[in-house]
């Protein structure tokens, strides 16, 4: 008979999961929300492994010095080894909807260089089709207000996420309704408008190892 976990034991189980591909003297790149804050809360006691860290956001940098772990401007390096990071919706080509934390830009930043992308998520997160979740899109305020013209010209309903800033000093629309079923196609459509910074698509650079918490384990997915 399988045990029923709290989404925060599912979240903690992936978490530690994520530990076994941390690489011993690498650059490790840390996503933001609150599966990767399990993940940081399991680096404390492997931390000498970890060469420095790349953060997504700010609130992951101060998380992860707190611990003792040297975060380094991604201007600095070459090369990550390892990204880890939740996910919002993730199908099974492990392409995601990112950015429910506002810190999708630098989360794709940083999983573009990086070699591994390691998605820690529990099964709530897996879909059969993107869409269900709002996709954050983040752009210029002054250009807030055409785009948004824009995802309703798509058959979206844009939401200005009112009072929040990004940490690049942008906004973003959380977008409803947005047909997904070619998630390419759509990131790459979204992110050629004028005053798109950047979507919450991860479709173009999927995961490639999906960690997956539900009753029954941690199940490892790649593509």
């Amino acid at each position: 008979m399988s045990t029923v976990l709290s989404a925060d034991a599912l979240k903690r189980a992936v978490a530690e999961a994520a530990l076994a591909h941390v690489r011993d003297g690498e650059v490790l790149g840390v996503g933001t929300g609150s599966t990767a804050n399990f993940f940081i809360d399991g680096l404390k006691p492997i931390r000498h492994k970890v060469k420095a860290a790349v953060a997504s956001s700010e609130a992951t940098k101060l998380r992860l010095e707190a611990i003792g772990i040297e975060v380094v401007s991604l201007n600095d390096v070459d090369h990550i080894g390892v990204y880890v990071d939740g996910a919002d919706e993730i199908n099974a080509a492990l392409e995601m909807i990112k950015g429910g934390g506002g810190a999708l830009t630098r989360e794709k930043i940083v999983a573009a260089l990086a070699d591994t992308f390691v998605c820690i998520a529990d099964d709530s997160k897996w879909v059969s089709q993107l869409g269900t979740f709002p996709l954050p899109i983040e752009v210029i305020p002054m250009a807030r207000s055409m785009i948004a013209r824009e995802l309703v010209k798509l058959g979206g309903s844009p939401v200005y996420r009112n009072g929040f800033v990004t940490d690049n000093g942008n906004v973003i629309l959380d977008t409803y309704g947005l047909d997904i079923r070619n998630p390419v196609e759509l990131e790459t459509h979204l992110n050629n408008l004028v005053g798109v910074v950047c979507n919450g698509l991860f479709a173009r650079r999927p995961a490639d190892v999906l960690l997956l918490g539900g009753s029954a384990g941690v199940r490892t997915i790649t593509r």
